[in-house]
């Protein structure tokens, strides 16, 4: 399969999304930018066309895909009544990097749910991912557009490099701007209950609706409703150490360097002041320029320049939870002591 590439570059923009929204129409996969990573779509209500997702990504199909739409009204229309404060998130939140879990109806795809009785969906805040909505007039289902098990892509050029030639097209427009996938927030119950940390708060969603629950390392492994929360995700070509405790950093990359390895160190500029290494990986200092830079970094690590890569730990408040969540998800080891 020839992919096509549309790159968005204010010309032929308008020409572009009614060529990508003709494919998704026929069933058809193509990648597009949202603000979170790149999403790999496809129709959320035909489920050949979503079979095709999950054989392009090598991806598990008993893992559930989040459904993208342009409008409250198209997300009323694929899901049954829902607790009265999803209205208060939605009307605070959305469109933004938040996924609402709620009770489906009989429209959507099995194969996009993992035939649970519930679907993930949110709107996208990007001007191009909402133009394709609009223009397709269709759910789309659509989660990262990488490799299953690969760091997500936040820039065209990451889609390229993983599904060139598995896909029909990819849409080319800007890098991704938050950087990490949305938070997820479990809305069936009295309670919401947060199944992935993402941009949007833990805290910022208590400010709005009061109580909200997180979930137990055990409750992630059973059956879960969110993406990325079963499967090895994020991991770069190379063995990823995590440090949990950042004063043990000098001596882990002495460690490996003493063993005659090509040691890359990812750290914040701070901590590159205090770290001897000899190749610093610096990844900003602000959690938002941490998480913005996370992906294209782990995709950064190539085996025919370091053998071993050593991470520091970051705060885990705020968007610091989504992080380390991800990090830790693609560490090969993490040492705690």
């Amino acid at each position: 399969m020839k992919t096509k590439i549309f790159t968005m570059n204010g010309q032929n923009d308008e020409a572009y999304i009614k060529e990508a929204a003709a494919l998704l129409q026929d069933g058809e996969v193509v990648a597009f930018p949202t603000e979170t990573v790149y999403g790999l779509g496809a129709d959320a209500t035909n489920e050949a066309a979503i079979a095709k997702i999950f054989q392009a990504k090598g991806r598990p199909s008993d893992n559930p895909l989040i459904v993208h739409v342009a409008t409250k009204g198209q997300l009323n229309e694929l899901v049954q009544v829902y607790p009265s404060y999803v209205d208060t998130l939605i009307t605070t939140f959305s469109p933004g990097p938040i996924t609402y879990v709620l009770k489906r109806k009989n429209n959507v795809a099995t194969n996009v749910t993992a035939k649970l009785d519930t679907v993930g969906i949110r709107i996208p805040n990007n001007d191009v991912a909402l133009r394709l909505l609009k223009e397709v007039d269709l759910p789309i289902a659509a989660p990262s557009a990488n490799m299953s098990g690969r760091p997500s892509p936040t820039k065209a050029s990451h889609v390229y490099d993983d599904l060139n030639g598995k896909i029909a097209a990819i849409v080319d427009a800007m890098e991704a701007e938050v950087g990490v996938e949305s938070t997820v927030i479990d809305c069936t119950g009295d309670v919401p209950l947060i199944l992935r940390d993402g941009a949007i708060t833990k805290e910022a969603i208590e400010a709005v609706v009061g109580e909200v629950r997180t979930l137990s390392k055990k409750e992630k492994m059973e059956k879960p409703k969110s993406p990325g929360l079963k499967y090895k995700h994020y991991a770069p070509e190379v063995p990823l150490i995590l440090v949990e405790n950042n004063a043990l950093l000098q001596e882990i990359v002495d460690h490996y360097e003493a063993e005659g390895n090509r040691v890359g160190v990812i750290v914040t500029k701070k901590m590159a002041e205090n770290i001897e290494a000899a190749h610093k990986i610096v990844i900003g200092n602000k959690d938002v320029e941490i998480a913005q830079m996370l992906y294209d970094t782990l995709r950064s690590l190539k085996k025919d320049q370091f053998d071993v890569v050593v991470s520091q730990s970051f705060s885990i408040e705020g968007v610091g939870l989504a992080i380390m969540d991800r990090l830790t998800r693609a560490a090969t080891e993490i040492v705690y002591k």
